[in-house]
């Protein structure tokens, strides 16, 4: 039998060591080699390390797939990813001081054996050390190099901050999945966009993992911990006649499959992905356009990530290749001032939603803490790593990264909460009030967003877009709302903000996946409906090609 279609139930072995803390054979060996490597560096190496750091992230997935009706992937993967930090000098100036223009990276990801062979693990253990210790001593001598011929940031805080050490084993639940239960249900799934035949590609996409992270350091904490995760993905693409492609999707987070909606819940989900889509080919294309507009609760969520969350990151802060702009804005008014900002990656549900942003532990070995940013519009604080930064000696948890990447500030869940909140019906006669005010033609709703992108460096301009994917234009003469297409959101953050007018009385949550500087880590968004009184909107880019010159096969026979 097919190893992908068993039931897999895995979870860590603990073992009480001798002091009667808990431990697990991994930590064991993490931490014998750490002692071991740090005094041999200690002894012989100059410049000395002060601080090492290993980390073991192990990830068991499965993931079931479909189109049309039909399978087309069931697979399971199982892999340890080892990253090793090493830093030399001192906590003031270290391997990891940033220069103009570079961003280090020391860690080489490496593949170890899945099996808790002391032998094996501690070889690779050494020699990820040693190639480590090298780059780090290296780029040292480099940074106190170049400190003499360069002005001094204006930041001179410290390169790393120390934390006391910490033990902390809990491990995550095992995996429970059944490819025997799932993959019919993908496949009936997928089978719905068959009566859509418009439509050029679709898919249903099963993930389901289980991670767990083992975490030793020479301060030291010990840390084994994780959890699950599990994403419905459902996608479709067209393309118009005029050659703009198109697409739309849905999606459902959940730390476990067993809690991913019932299968009437993702039915209607995806009659409502393909019935969006089919009528977008047909919908207007939409010129450029400023006025007002409400986004959902789940474009506004990607609206405050893209705009705001990656501006209050620490490390942006002291980068002088950033724009900054909150850098000098603490204790100032940021926001509107019935806006409350809340990072807290110890919130695992919103409601009965899952959080795709939890976690107990930050990748630097740090606790997970909320982090109230914004209080009543007033900026309060930045997202910290062990990175300092002027006024922000410490972490406060949100030292993150994937796996072969170097952790910085990242972002968890966002939870923005307002004062100023109405009905979604009177949110509605707002904007109707709003289009009639500023004599507009009509206001805009955007219902669905994809994703966003923002750019924070001084060398560009700061500035983000954020791409719809479902957007009606609504008139004031009470005309219904009108399925348009070809829209960006654009602008600048501070002149974004301002323009908030009002919010819903109810929050709805984005779950997704951030890429930046530390990779593709998983993150959520918990924003009501806001109202803007002005929002700026450019056309999409548009492919040249016209769609598919053959017509479509026919379901069980010939064209």
């Amino acid at each position: 039998m097919c190893a992908a279609r068993l039931s897999l139930v895995l979870g860590a072995v603990l073992l009480p060591a001798q002091n009667s803390t808990p431990t697990t054979p991994l930590l064991e060996i993490l931490s014998a080699e750490l002692e071991r490597n740090f005094s041999g560096l200690k002894e012989k190496a100059d410049p000395a390390p002060y601080y090492i750091a290993y980390t073991v992230t192990e990830r068991e997935q499965y993931t079931v797939a479909a189109t049309q009706g039909a399978l087309q992937d069931s697979s399971k993967s199982h892999s340890r990813v080892l990253d090793v930090a090493v830093r030399t000098g001192s906590p003031q100036l270290d391997n990891y001081h940033s220069m103009p223009g570079e961003r280090p990276q020391f860690t080489s990801a490496s593949l170890i054996s899945l099996e808790d062979n002391p032998d094996a693990i501690r070889r690779d253990l050494w020699l990820a050390t040693d190639r480590t210790y090298r780059l780090g001593a290296q780029r040292l001598i480099k940074i106190k190099t170049g400190k003499e011929v360069q002005v001094a940031r204006e930041d001179q805080s410290d390169d790393f901050s120390l934390e006391p050490g910490k033990v902390a084993v809990a491990a995550p639940a095992g995996l429970k999945f059944s490819p025997q239960e799932w993959e019919p249900r993908v496949k009936r799934l997928s089978a719905i966009f068959l009566k859509h035949p418009s439509l050029l590609a679709s898919s249903i996409t099963l993930s389901v993992q289980r991670e767990a992270k083992t975490f030793a350091n020479t301060e030291g904490t010990r840390l084994h911990h994780g959890r699950g995760f599990a994403r419905l993905f459902i996608a479709a693409r067209a393309k118009a006649a005029d050659g703009m492609d198109l697409g739309t999707f849905d999606s459902f987070e959940a730390e476990d499959p067993s809690r991913l909606p019932a299968e009437d819940v993702l039915r209607a989900a995806v009659e409502k992905v393909a019935g969006d889509l089919t009528r977008l080919l047909n919908a207007p294309v939409v010129e450029p356009f400023a006025g007002p507009a409400i986004l959902s609760g789940r474009a506004a969520g990607v609206f405050f990530h893209e705009i705001f969350g990656h501006r209050i990151e620490g490390h942006r802060q002291k980068d002088e290749a950033d724009g900054q702009t909150f850098t000098k804005s603490v204790n100032e008014r940021v926001l509107p001032e019935f806006l409350t900002v809340t990072f807290d990656p110890t919130r695992r549900r919103e409601g009965n939603v899952d959080l795709n942003g939890w976690y107990t532990h930050d990748d630097e070995g740090v606790a997970a803490r909320p982090v109230p940013v914004v209080e009543k519009g007033v900026l309060k604080t930045f997202l910290m790593s062990r990175s300092p930064i002027k006024g922000f000696p410490r972490s406060n948890g949100h030292g993150r990264k994937q796996p072969g990447a170097e952790p910085v500030a990242r972002q968890s869940n966002l939870i923005v909460e307002s004062s100023k909140r109405v009905t979604e019906a009177k949110l509605r006669e707002l904007l109707v009030e709003e289009i009639k005010r500023q004599n507009k033609p009509y206001g805009f709703l955007f219902e669905q967003v994809s994703s966003g992108v923002t750019t924070t460096g001084r060398q560009g301009f700061q500035a983000f877009k954020v791409v719809p994917l479902v957007v009606y234009r609504v008139y004031a003469d009470g005309r219904p709302d009108e399925l348009v297409r070809g829209v960006d959101i654009v602008g600048t953050p501070l002149s974004s903000f301002a323009r908030i007018v009002a919010t819903s009385d109810q929050a709805a949550v984005f779950n997704g996946y951030c890429g930046a500087e530390s990779g593709s880590v998983p993150v959520s968004a918990v924003a009501p409906s806001i109202l803007v009184s002005e929002i700026e909107v450019q056309k999409t880019e548009k492919s040249q090609d016209r769609p598919p010159l053959l017509s479509r096969p026919v379901a069980g026979g010939r064209s």
